[in-house]
């Protein structure tokens, strides 16, 4: 028997409430409110990146907080402050 390689859509068969696609479809710009199935992709593309994109704030914010990369940040600027007027007339 022949293994079915993995393909790049997945299909799934999902319920959603009808107010809640209602509500969206109205919402949504005109070329996704009659399909369902984009909107959806769309969505998910959405939801994808602002969860990476909290995930890199969350990240920055503990970066910021940590007492080690904050030393090392004021030692960087320290060190970049001899050479701020290089080449500047006064």
């Amino acid at each position: 028997m022949r293994r079915r390689s993995k393909g790049t859509t997945v299909r799934r068969s999902v319920a959603l409430s009808r107010t809640l696609v209602e509500e969206v479809s109205a919402l949504a710009e005109p070329g996704l409110r009659h399909n369902l199935n984009r909107l959806v992709t769309v969505a998910l593309q959405e939801y994808a990146a602002r969860r990476r994109q909290r995930a890199f704030a969350d990240a920055m914010a503990r970066m910021a907080a940590d007492p080690a990369v904050r030393r090392e940040c004021a030692l960087i600027s320290r060190e970049f402050a001899k050479a701020e007027a290089d080449g500047l007339r006064s």
